[in-house]
């Protein structure tokens, strides 16, 4: 058991400076108890990756991150054979031939690691909508019985069952096999009010009210038609970057000066200072 209940999950990633909303707290439990993959999809920068390592570190379980990408194959993600090695054994050994597909010349990748591992583990399955459709009959192999087969090896079961962490930016709709496997948890850019607990837990240091203004200035900036909106994490990078410059008040001068922390687009940045009607640079 993983969590005793939603409100424990609540108390423990609030421990490590993740405060999860009932919603969360209940979709992290369920996937602990019921022992089901847990998929977060949802904007870029809305703390989806963050979640995951929240869960290992509340727990105190080893992270194991797959992180997926165009191109991504079995090789990279599950496991493959150290050819050099073998190459090396045979020449210094003809009769070496029956030896060389063993222990000694495999290569775990994340998701070989993670179903191999003794210890209480966490599979973060990060950006999954990045990875080509093929990948998708993979994980649905892996996470149908987690166990893998590897001809030379037979099937592998896992000793004991990771913690699963899918997500997705919704840049492609994933298969409704894969979701059907998984808990569904949908993450969106949180509330002003909750993005200012996030910076007064994350930014020790960080005055209340630079706090509520740099919340509300960013949600303020996210309901703008930008190419990127800021990430909570570039909030906290600008709460940093306030206290690094010693203010203790978010003005329109100090908004325009340090712009480019949460937008890193120019156009972005010139589409931001004519809605919030900052000073000319």
């Amino acid at each position: 058991m993983w969590f005793a209940s939603p409100d424990e999950v609540r108390g423990r990633l609030a421990a490590v400076d993740y405060l999860a909303d009932d919603g969360i707290a209940t979709s992290v439990f369920l996937a602990g108890a019921l022992g089901k993959p847990l998929l977060a999809e949802g904007p870029a920068g809305v703390g989806k990756t963050q979640l995951a390592k929240a869960v290992a570190q509340a727990t105190g379980a080893r992270l194991i991150r797959l992180q997926c990408y165009e191109g991504l194959d079995e090789a990279r993600a599950l496991y493959e054979w150290n050819y050099k090695k073998q190459l090396l054994r045979i020449q210094a050994d003809d009769g070496a031939w029956d030896d060389i597909f063993s222990e000694e010349f495999l290569l775990e990748r994340p998701l070989l690691k993670a179903i191999r591992s003794e210890e209480p583990t966490v599979l973060l399955i990060d950006e999954t909508d990045k990875a080509d459709v093929e990948v998708e009959g993979l994980l649905l192999e892996i996470l149908s019985d987690y166990q893998v087969t590897i001809p030379e090896l037979g099937t592998i079961t896992a000793a004991r069952r990771p913690y699963v962490v899918l997500t997705s930016n919704a840049t492609r709709e994933l298969s409704e096999a894969l979701k059907r496997r998984c808990l569904y948890l949908h993450l969106d850019y949180p509330t002003p009010e909750r993005e200012r607990d996030i910076l007064l837990a994350q930014v020790p240091g960080l005055p209340a009210g630079i706090a509520d203004q740099l919340a509300r200035t960013v949600a303020t900036l996210r309901a703008l038609e930008l190419k990127k909106s800021p990430s909570i994490a570039e909030t906290v990078d600008w709460a940093h970057t306030l206290l690094a410059l010693g203010r203790t008040e978010l003005d329109e001068a100090l908004i325009g000066e340090t712009l480019g922390v949460v937008l890193k687009h120019n156009s972005d940045q010139v589409r931001a200072a004519k809605e919030l009607g900052l000073p000319a640079r």
